[in-house]
């Protein structure tokens, strides 16, 4: 008892009958990085400062919505659309779209870190930069357990994989306690198996250093974010390419003897008023009138919506991550699922294909995004790049490690500066074979009995010695099976003899 007793009374001295618990911490946080439409919380600047939201509205509320993506038009020689498009350069950018992918696909609380906005160009340095970048001012906030960063495809070859490089040792060197989602650069094209295929390149470019802390999916993907009616002709930069191409599908009816000259004459007088100087509610009227007028405009603006919608993977998985851990656990493989507003992946992959991406012999394996017959488009990967390490080789394995790591070093906090003896040790040890039973019990850890599922070891001979007390460490060692996912399902039939 603290008081002394020096005055005649009863006296109540209370006792813990309950020792500490350790609290699980959260697994699925993801924290994006990017360039937003604005950054401010009122007169505040948001700007590299990481910001929790939990919705799709806060993000527009805080940063802002869509960029205005501007479009080149030429004519060409195709014979199907007869034009060719593409982006005007510095005007395309992919946070706002990467978002409402994360939340198609299961998204919840997440973190934004803007580094500038649409009227700047995608800078790495702004991405990347050690002394103040986006990435580095993540470096202050313990919750986040997910980097994502979509607009790194958007950077030169060499930036984006110098930045997947930096993303990789900024969660397992620096951090520890966060997982990376990559994207492959180019990864809408084929593979050619040669010095420029893109998953070679892929693996050249990210290195060797922290592959456990990282996973890379591939293809593109083909979604249905963003409708064609969002989006009119004033995205063409050159309305007067737009005007060609029009008049020329004017023409060549007019020539096919398709359209009367009078109805040629009153087409190309709509035509003629796209490079007029027109109001919102002119703009919407003109493109009203020639998108029932003008087929080949129609077909612009689907092929332009098809490019907006081309996205790169890694906030989908983010929300399928997000999605597994809050339904079943983090020790659940977050493959085998379906993802939300994907219509298909721009590049087909079969069983032949997938073997070198999931076995290749440097072990860097790149997670296959496939689309099954009767079943959609499903996540058919789930290794980390660390393909070659029996520890953490897969990506459940390597987040439930993290998630029990970290949520035993915040309870164990607690003990610091605690009597180095054996009451400490017993409570500490208790504290954690109570956490780890429960996990046990939920699945996370393999084994019949709670024994046979973790150990945890603490005291003088047994994970101390003598200088160890003297130097005041306290030392514990905790050894956990975890579960594995059944990557491959081996079924074994013969025939026996007949019985009956």
């Amino acid at each position: 008892m603290a008081a002394t007793l020096a005055t005649p009374g009863v006296y109540i001295e209370e006792k813990s009958s309950f020792g500490s618990s350790v609290v699980p911490v959260q697994t699925a946080i993801p924290a994006f990085v990017g360039y937003t439409e604005k950054a401010s919380r009122g007169s505040k600047d948001l700007t590299n400062v990481p910001t929790k939201i939990s919705s799709l509205g806060q993000y527009e509320e805080l940063f802002g919505g869509a960029p205005a993506t501007k479009f080149n038009i030429e004519t060409s020689d195709d014979f199907i659309t007869g034009f060719q498009l593409s982006f005007v350069e510095n005007t395309r950018f992919l946070m706002h779209n990467a978002l409402r992918f994360f939340y198609a696909n299961g998204g919840g609380d997440c973190y934004i870190v803007s580094v500038g906005n649409f009227d700047e160009n995608i800078d790495a340095g702004k991405l990347n930069d050690p002394k103040g970048g986006g990435l580095a001012t993540l470096e202050k906030y313990l919750e986040p357990t997910l980097i994502v960063v979509p607009d790194a495809v958007l950077l030169s070859e060499a930036d984006c994989y110098s930045l997947q490089a930096a993303i990789l040792s900024h969660c397992g060197f620096k951090m520890k306690n966060r997982f990376a989602i990559l994207d492959v650069y180019g990864g809408t094209n084929e593979r050619t198996f040669d010095d420029e295929d893109v998953i070679n390149k892929f693996r050249e470019g990210v290195g060797s250093n922290f592959l456990m802390w990282g996973a890379a999916y591939y293809p593109y993907l083909n979604t249905t974010l963003i409708k064609a009616s969002e989006i009119d002709y004033t995205r063409i930069e050159n309305l007067d390419g737009l005007v060609g191409v029009l008049s020329k599908e004017v023409a060549d009816n007019l020539a096919a003897e398709n359209i009367t000259e009078p109805r040629a004459e009153g087409i190309n007088a709509e035509i003629n008023k796209i490079n007029e100087d027109n109001d919102a509610d002119a703009v919407k009227s003109i493109h009203s009138t020639l998108t029932v007028i003008s087929p080949k405009l129609n077909m612009i603006m689907t092929e332009m919506s098809e490019m907006l919608n081309l996205m790169p993977p890694s906030s989908a998985m983010a929300g399928a991550y997000s999605m597994v851990d809050f339904t079943a656990s983090v020790a659940q493989s977050p493959a085998n699922i379906s993802l939300g507003s994907v219509i298909s992946p721009t590049v087909n992959i079969n069983n032949d294909n997938q073997e070198d991406l999931n076995l290749p012999l440097n072990g860097k394996a790149v997670n296959a995004i496939r689309s099954f017959q009767g079943k959609g488009v499903l996540v058919w990967g789930a290794r980390t790049l660390d393909g070659n390490s029996k520890d953490f080789r897969y990506v459940s394995v390597r987040r439930t490690m993290t998630f029990l790591e970290q949520s035993v070093k915040f309870a164990a906090e607690a003990f610091v500066f605690a009597p180095n003896n054996a009451t400490t040790w017993s409570t500490l040890r208790a504290t954690v074979a109570n956490f780890l039973t429960n996990q046990w019990q939920s699945g996370l850890l393999a084994g019949q009995s709670p024994e046979d599922a973790f150990q945890v070891e603490i005291g003088l001979g047994s994970t101390m010695t003598p200088n160890d007390i003297l130097d005041g460490i306290l030392k514990m060692t905790v050894k956990v099976a975890i579960t594995r996912p059944a990557e491959f399902i081996v079924i074994t039939f013969e025939q026996q003899q007949q019985k009956s």
